[in-house]
């Protein structure tokens, strides 16, 4: 059980009163890689919503790395986020303070208090992700690439045991979609677990992996053919 990192059981996802998922049972074990596609609206950014605790699990049981997805106080959502990495589609970094104030800021949110151990994990996880000469830029002196590849080291900063991206190719073009794609790919081979909503099947031909699709107010595991 050590190595369950998701697990739902008949769970109901809500949006209000509005039924956006229903009946959905799947489990998600360390290291694995897997997607979640399906077409937009069909229910994938509601469903990672749940998980990190924006959406209350109302109906059904859920756990994710370690806490109880039916019933999650709202005081125990921040411990639960320190131990997820999020990734979004429009990067979410803060505009007015460069690279490594962004990630310095997350690091204090989070409880980090010595300065050098700060300011060396900032190094550690730029490095990771091929961005360490980029600490002093502003967002917006960065491309679309690059700040994605920064908002993927701001979900590395706690070592977090699942990492949630959702649609992290979405504002990227094709090329560089393949770039942050290969990186995704890269940290999960160092034994990160990454769940990845995604509508871009592209990706999912050139790096296969496990697949779960949103169609119907449903999620199922598709059955990818070998050639």
């Amino acid at each position: 059980m050590s190595d369950l990192v998701l697990s739902l059981q008949n769970a109901t996802i809500f949006q209000r009163e509005s039924i956006i998922l229903s009946d959905i049972s799947l489990q998600i074990l360390k290291g694995e890689f897997v997607y979640l596609i399906g077409k937009t609206g069909s229910g994938k950014s509601s469903f990672l919503k749940t998980l990190y605790g924006d959406l209350p699990l109302q109906k059904g049981e859920g756990q994710i790395v370690d806490f109880k997805l039916n019933g999650l106080k709202e005081s125990e959502i921040p411990f639960l986020r320190r131990k997820l990495g999020v990734v979004f589609q429009d990067f979410k970094l803060l505009n007015d303070r460069n690279v490594n104030n962004n990630l310095q800021f997350v690091l204090k949110a989070t409880g980090w208090k010595e300065k050098e151990a700060i300011n060396n994990r900032i190094i550690e996880v730029l490095t990771k992700v091929g961005m360490q000469s980029k600490g002093d830029k502003f967002p917006y002196q960065l491309s679309g690439g690059e700040q994605q590849r920064v908002a993927i080291a701001r979900a590395l900063l706690n070592d977090p045991e699942l990492i949630l991206a959702d649609e992290p190719t979405g504002n990227l073009d094709p090329q560089t979609s393949l770039e942050v794609m290969a990186l995704l790919k890269e940290i999960n081979a160092n034994g990160n677990t990454i769940f990845m909503a995604t509508h871009d099947y592209a990706l999912l031909l050139k790096y296969p992996s496990k697949t779960l699709k949103c169609e119907d107010r449903k999620i199922f595991q598709v059955v990818q053919r070998k050639n």
